[in-house]
């Protein structure tokens, strides 16, 4: 029983962490295109928009998340062990204010549970990163385009001769557009925080994604203003119609792979939507913005270090296996130890230099 309900607060907590995370960040393109210019409100609108899309959408997700990518049964101190995991990696991304794909360290975290026992599902976790890999750069490619095209749009309706009426018009669709995209996060996010609980019967598919979709709106609301801030704001600036694009183009490829089940990494698929946007404006000077360059850094990093955790507490908590342990803690040492030297490196040859 104590077990039990160390799950489900975890749980809810990362829900929480979602709600900050994923769905605020659909809204960023609402934010920082000037359409909503109150944080408090346009988090409120993410959090009852994701909670409509866990409740009408979001059961094939679940599914995948909890039986799906493992064939070991999933008992609660593994669902412990895979929530805590994928809840330590992305407290820490919504600490600094990156926007963290959930599905990410989910699945990261499950497969380091999977390599543990050596049960993973190989063709599905295959597929699901193909995925992976091929969706934000669709977006991206689509926002692309689509930012080609907003000028001639935008002179286009400036001669209808009723600037206020057509600013009026944008600022609601860009609104719609946001609140589609976080109904998306829902369909898709929510089952993230429930999987590993349904998949270990501690609740069931429907409990497990109103709770879900609640906490994940809870979190929104309470600790999503960073992450909207980051998303809308200090990776390039949106016009409205922009906007628009961006939310539209990565809310519509998210429902689909939600339709089929997949976890897909919403954030990533927006964040290179504004990307996309950002150098269809400003050309490729946009890579050198410090803050892409960090959330670049934190994609590569995050899923395996979900992994690397969820695998070391099975080795540790569960196999008793203090041998693989070591030998986990010893690479990471010497990996942290190589980027340590690698920099001091660089430093000295900057001085040498001068």
């Amino acid at each position: 029983m104590v077990m039990t309900i160390i799950a489900l607060l975890i749980a809810l907590f990362f829900a929480m962490n979602i709600g900050a995370s994923g769905t605020a960040a659909a809204m960023g393109a609402a934010y920082g295109g000037g359409a909503v210019k109150n944080k408090l409100f346009a988090v409120t609108l993410v959090a009852f928009a994701a909670l409509a899309g866990a409740v009408l959408g979001g059961g094939e997700v679940v599914k995948t998340i909890g039986k799906g990518l493992i064939d070991n049964a999933v008992t609660v101190e593994l669902s412990i062990i895979i929530l805590a995991s994928a809840c330590l990696t992305l407290f820490y991304a919504n600490l600094v204010g990156i926007p963290l794909s959930t599905s990410e360290v989910t699945v990261g975290s499950v497969v380091g549970v999977g390599v543990a026992y050596q049960s993973l599902v190989i063709t599905k976790i295959l597929f699901i990163l193909a995925v992976w890999i091929t969706l934000p750069f669709i977006a991206f490619v689509v926002a692309f385009l689509l930012a080609k095209i907003t000028p001639h749009l935008e002179r286009g309706l400036q001669k209808t001769g009723k600037p206020v009426l057509v600013r009026r018009i944008l600022v609601v669709f860009l609104i719609v557009a946001g609140c589609y995209e976080a109904f998306s996060a829902g369909m898709n996010n929510v089952a993230n925080a429930v999987g590993p609980l349904v998949a270990a019967n501690i609740l069931s598919t429907t409990a497990g994604i109103w709770l879900g979709g609640a906490f994940v709106g809870l979190g929104a609301i309470l600790l999503g203003g960073k992450v909207l801030e980051t998303n809308g704001k200090k990776i390039t600036k949106l016009s409205l119609l922009n906007g628009s694009f961006v939310s539209l183009t990565s809310g519509t490829l998210v429902i689909i792979a939600s339709l089929f089940g997949i976890p897909v990494p919403l954030t990533q698929a927006t964040t290179m939507a504004i990307f996309g946007v950002g150098i269809a404006d400003h050309g490729k000077k946009l890579w050198d913005n410090n803050i892409v360059k960090r959330i670049v850094k934190v994609w590569i990093i995050s899923p395996l270090s979900s992994l690397v955790v969820s695998y070391s507490m099975v080795q540790l908590f569960i196999l008793n296996n203090y041998y693989a342990l070591v030998v986990v803690v010893a690479v990471f040492i010497i990996t942290i130890s190589f980027f340590g030297f690698k920099r001091l490196r660089h430093h000295q040859s900057m001085g040498e230099g001068i």
